[in-house]
């Protein structure tokens, strides 16, 4: 049975001024630039950066999954999905400026982030923790310790830094080729209550099920973007040209479609691919004109996030990326052999 809602599952609406919002981003900027490049964030941080978003911290933890249960048949792979209630709200300033002090940053700055983040817990701009967080274990023949350590590590960081985990929202997801027994795990507890198991997650707005397949995401995107299409029929029944329902394809379908494309779409089974690229032939017969093909965008954005990783040596996906060297003009390889 689903647990009733909570207060902490609901946030207020906090509204900032368009000039207060450009003027945070400007401290951010002269923040990121003060700091050294090796002390700022954790190459695992995904939020806040640039060349970073929810594709690159899906694939990251896709592949050192897939990579760990490749290396032999008694591995697996627990995740455990963290969820926090209200974690800006408990944000308390007087920490926050003191580790930004400790990474160099003047008195006075510090000091004019700790009066404007007082009673303003919902300002992201400097707090730059993204509170999606996954903690994994490697597991292999059985020896679970160094993931149980570190989530008793996570547990006491929280309580250092007034940090209170939902565990109503947080999960645990085992992926485990090798089908062993329920039993064989052992249950994690975290202040006393074990966390609960689930078949699949929803992670950053991604579907991951336990057998890493994508079934139960593309149902839930062609579902979707199916009911979406009733809107557009009717918009076509008013007569509306063409190229008004066409935007309204893109703002309201496409962006459905498209979604994290790079990473489900090469793995999803035919089946499912089918299944969206239906909602796309229907659209094109509603609008009368032609739109982008889901195979044909998802190589394109393939090819450019892979040309932005290789360029980016920060990026923990970089090392999977090679790229060959450019031809020579004038200079040709002899292939001919003496005789």
């Amino acid at each position: 049975m689903k647990p009733r809602p909570s207060m902490n599952d609901y946030r207020p609406v906090a509204l900032t001024s368009v000039v207060m919002k450009c003027f945070e981003k400007l401290v951010r900027d002269f923040i990121i630039s003060s700091l050294p490049s090796h002390l700022f964030m954790d190459p695992l941080q995904f939020a806040y950066r640039q060349n970073r978003s929810t594709d690159d911290a899906i694939a990251h933890l896709l592949h050192t999954t897939l990579t760990h249960l490749d290396k032999g048949r008694g591995n697996d792979v627990k995740m455990l999905f963290v969820d926090y209630s209200l974690a800006f709200n408990t944000t308390i300033p007087s920490l926050l400026t003191a580790k930004l002090e400790d990474l160099g940053l003047h008195t006075s700055l510090c000091d004019w982030i700790s009066n404007f983040l007082t009673d303003r817990p919902h300002s992201t701009i400097i707090v730059t923790f993204a509170d999606d967080t996954v903690v994994m274990g490697l597991i292999s023949d059985n020896d679970e310790r160094a993931y149980l350590e570190e989530i008793k590590h996570l547990e006491t960081w929280c309580q250092g830094n007034n940090l209170l985990l939902n565990l109503f929202k947080t999960k645990e997801l085992i992926v485990d080729c090798s089908k062993k027994q329920e039993q064989h795990y052992q249950p994690v507890r975290i202040n006393g209550t074990t966390v609960e198991r689930a078949d699949s997650f929803r992670y950053l707005g991604v579907h991951i099920s336990q057998d890493l397949s994508w079934s139960h995401h593309t149902n839930s995107l062609a579902k979707k973007a199916r009911q979406r299409l009733y809107h557009l029929r009717r918009l076509k029944d008013f007569r509306l040209p063409s190229k008004v329902l066409r935007n309204f394809y893109t703002c309201t379908i496409e962006s459905i479609l498209m979604g994290n494309i790079t990473v489900r779409f090469g793995n999803s089974a035919k089946e499912n691919r089918q299944a969206l690229q239906r909602v796309v032939l229907s659209a094109e017969r509603i609008t009368h004109t032609e739109l982008s093909d889901l195979q044909t965008t998802y190589y394109k954005r393939c090819q450019t996030k892979a040309r932005r990783i290789a360029k980016d040596p920060t990026h923990p996906n970089n090392r999977l990326f090679s790229l060959l060297r450019e031809k020579q003009p004038g200079k040709h390889r002899n292939n001919q052999t003496n005789t």
